[in-house]
């Protein structure tokens, strides 16, 4: 019988990223992050699972792995936050905006998986004219990884939302990854994703009080008959005046021209458009609406649209539950990145 493929996940946050790879069959030995909340969401919903609240920028590679004596891993996932690189002639250099990526290449170094996967912005591509996108690949070559990198879209995976993430692939022994082709079924839209979700809030733990609408919805209940995270948001009348103006699909743009100035970023008063997938969602800073209802989606909504399904339980603070969804990886494109991986390892 063939064991469980393993993994170690470095800035987990609430677990996007390991999700999409426990989908897959793969079993997290370790999840690491410094920002306790997310940590708790991520242990809550994963009783049996291990996590570190650490510093990944000071922490020792050969501590952790002596502390919990881990002897191998497979893969070693993660997505460090660009705070912008620094860099001379050619090279990522060791600077203190680089600490965290570079610890993601100490952990390969000292841990060894047989692949690991990175993901970040996709302008990593291009920052400094490419330099930085060949340091990655040149860091990883020299540990004897093959990398492979693309740009890929949520919503080509399943995911109800156009989301867009670099990622890096790198296999060792000369394997070579190949990207899961987008599926050919049609993309998710915002209605089918959302639609059973009524427009006021529920408590925590009620049953379902509508029926599903979509297959999508249909899988987002599974194995789950209780709702959480719906609890919306009131906001004052001139706002719901101002939303009440913009139609499904619609932005600022759809308002009187002496209205379309109020919030000083173009994407606020944007609603979703319930017959294509979301546009990326916002960590909670309030300017994206629900395609219908005059509010912004829920904690349970945003979730939705991110493509976890409705038994993933967010906990701590409204504010900081937005935030841990809005950070996070599409559970199903990473699942399809890791599904691709499984015969490679």
């Amino acid at each position: 019988m063939k064991k469980d493929l393993t993994f170690i996940d470095l800035f987990c946050g609430c677990g996007g990223l390991s999700l999409g790879f426990e989908m897959a069959g793969y079993k997290s030995i370790l999840a690491i992050d410094c920002w306790k909340d997310a940590l708790e969401t991520y242990a809550y919903n994963r009783p049996e699972s291990r996590t570190l609240c650490a510093d990944l920028s000071t922490a020792s590679p050969d501590g952790i792995k002596a502390k919990y004596g881990i002897k191998s891993v497979d893969v070693i996932i993660g997505g460090p936050p660009c705070q912008g690189f620094s860099i001379a002639g050619k090279r990522i250099i060791e600077d203190e905006r680089n600490k965290l990526y570079k610890s993601f290449v100490n952990f390969v170094s000292i841990f060894r998986p047989k692949a690991f996967v990175m993901e970040n912005v996709p302008n990593i591509l291009s920052m400094g004219n490419g330099v930085v996108k060949e340091s990655i690949l040149s860091d990883f070559k020299s540990l004897g990884y093959e990398v492979r990198h693309q740009v890929l879209t949520a919503s080509d995976y399943g995911v109800p939302q156009n989301r867009k993430r670099a990622v890096f692939v790198g296999l060792a022994q000369g394997k070579m990854f190949e990207f899961p082709k987008p599926f050919k079924s049609e993309r998710i839209t915002s209605f089918e994703a959302l639609s059973d979700l009524p427009e006021q809030s529920i408590a925590d733990g009620s049953t379902y009080p509508t029926i599903t609408k979509s297959d999508y919805q249909i899988w987002a209940r599974t194995d789950n008959n209780q709702i959480f995270n719906h609890e919306i948001t009131v906001h004052n009348q001139r706002t719901v005046e101002i939303i009440s103006m913009v139609p499904d699909g619609g932005n600022y743009k759809n308002l009187p021209v002496d209205l379309q100035s109020t919030r000083k970023v173009h994407i606020a008063w944007t609603r979703l458009n319930s017959n294509k997938p979301s546009f990326t969602i916002d960590c909670g800073h309030r300017h994206h609406f629900h395609y219908c209802y005059n509010r912004i989606p829920t904690v349970r909504e945003a979730a939705r649209i991110q493509s976890f399904p409705d038994k993933f339980v967010f906990l701590k603070s409204r504010t900081s539950q937005y935030k841990q969804v809005g950070n996070a990886v599409p559970p199903l494109m990473a699942k399809a990145i890791a599904e691709q991986l499984k015969d490679l390892l």
